[in-house]
């Protein structure tokens, strides 16, 4: 099991949630490729967008919708600075994972977080679990409250 994995794991039992972790063995680099093998809708699957703040050098986690896109000028202003690319050194440097495994927990250090409010209109939405290859699903409200993420408006 890799460390990354582990990690969530770990967060999820600290945060006393019984949360079952799927290994999905199809290739799942895109929302839509992770939705069918999923078999639910685009919009349900949790994209973890990191974005860094190019004047505090810390990464900013967006969690938003598969169908949606971040507007980075919007992102920015709740950001409070100006973002940038985040390369994939950085991200896993700063948050422990490697692109397409971002979790919404388990990172190295505390990251702020926004939330897509689009993903509040589902009972049920999906999210990366350390690796690509892992997911779990969780109540939009739940991972809200259990990540202290500020729900507001970002995208495109």
């Amino acid at each position: 099991m890799s460390k990354s994995l582990k990690r969530v794991r770990g967060h999820l039992a600290e945060l006393g949630l019984k949360i079952d972790i799927l290994e999905v063995t199809v290739p799942t680099n895109t929302a839509a490729q992770a939705a069918a093998a999923l078999g639910c809708k685009v919009d349900q699957i949790v994209k973890s967008v990191i974005f860094l703040g190019l004047e505090s050098g810390k990464t900013v986690l967006f969690l938003t919708s598969g169908s949606q896109r971040v507007d980075v000028e919007q992102a920015a202003l709740l950001a409070g600075e100006p973002l940038g690319k985040a390369d994939a050194a950085i991200i896993r440097a700063q948050t422990g994972f490697a692109i397409g495994g971002v979790s919404p927990f388990g990172h190295l250090s505390p990251i702020r977080a926004f939330f897509d409010p689009h993903l509040l209109d589902f009972a049920v939405i999906w999210a990366a679990a350390g690796t690509p290859r892992h997911m779990f699903d969780i109540a939009p409200k739940l991972l809200v409250e259990t990540t202290g993420a500020t729900v507001a408006t970002f995208t495109e």
